[in-house]
């Protein structure tokens, strides 16, 4: 399992790894509360009926089942989460705690993209998110033209990725997967202030879905690190699919998956969570709604 507390997904953040360490030591299952996730919880976010996931196929199928949904909860993202399908806990100040069952997310989160299962990575509003195998082309066709190999510097001359992005996608390309540690150093930000760089840059480039996070590999003594991929060689078959799509018809797919689990959806809340016009939203909403011929 893998805890990098420098770039975690969101909320908890020291108290989360403080819970892990406590369970994994002593067996303890002491409540460790975050405020910025007992406030940010709406069980209404949450997929009602919902068997409670135990295995891996279990989550895949889930993940399967919304399409995309959040690791944790988060209030600026909307969605079901993955720690809420496994634990049944919606995060309240008293349920909080590391036990097997939070431990089993947290191991997910890179097997599941590590094994193709499912893209995993901080992309909707900057947190961890999964996106099922199907899914994934209608959310690569969003971010037209689909990255492909080679793609860096055109990218970066329309001003679509920074420099130090760049930098890090030219480094993925050359390289193949790699540890944080290890491509910090690829990208020669082994500093702190280089740290910051790739931070900024890691998590660009996931915003764009250029970069998967791809399992975790023990590089210190500390935490293992997140290991990470470019996503059009780990989900290939799906990258190539993107390229079929317009951004239209992606649109339209993404607002019916949606709808299928929270048919009272208003357009302004799809627009808001995945940053589309009012108007994009409304006329997808539209096209999702419309009976089959």
């Amino acid at each position: 399992m893998s805890v990098d507390l420098a770039m975690m997904d969101g909320g908890p953040c020291v108290q989360f790894a403080t819970a892990r360490t406590l369970y994994e030591r002593t067996g303890r299952c002491d409540s460790v509360p975050s405020p910025q996730m007992t406030r940010s919880l709406k069980t209404s976010n949450e997929v009602s009926g919902q068997r409670r996931v135990l295995t891996l196929a279990a989550a895949v199928k889930y993940i399967d089942a919304c399409g995309f949904c959040m690791l944790f909860a988060n209030r600026s993202a909307a969605l079901p989460s993955l720690y809420h399908a496994v634990t049944q806990r919606t995060l309240q100040r008293e349920d909080w705690v590391w036990d097997k069952y939070s431990s089993m997310v947290w191991r997910w989160k890179d097997e599941l993209p590590r094994r193709r299962l499912a893209y995993y990575g901080k992309y909707l509003r900057g947190r961890g998110t999964l996106i099922s195998l199907a899914q994934l082309p209608n959310f690569l066709a969003m971010h037209q033209p689909v990255a492909g190999s080679g793609d860096h510097a055109g990218f970066y001359r329309a001003g679509r990725i920074r420099e130090d992005a760049r930098i890090v996608w030219e480094a993925l390309e050359e390289h193949g997967a790699m540890a944080t540690l290890e491509l910090r150093n690829a990208c020669r930000m082994d500093t702190k202030a280089g740290n910051k760089r790739f931070k900024r840059a890691i998590l660009d480039l996931q915003s764009l879905l250029i970069v998967a996070h791809f399992g975790a590999e023990q590089e210190t003594k500390s935490w293992a690190s997140g290991r990470y991929e470019l996503t059009y060689r780990v989900f290939s078959k799906q990258n190539e699919a993107a390229k079929k799509l317009s951004v239209t018809q992606a649109q339209k797919n993404i607002a019916a998956k949606l709808l299928e689990w929270r048919p009272d959806a208003a357009p302004v809340q799809i627009a808001r969570l995945f940053g589309w016009l009012k108007s994009e939203a409304d006329s997808a909403c539209q096209a999702a709604r419309q009976p089959a011929s």
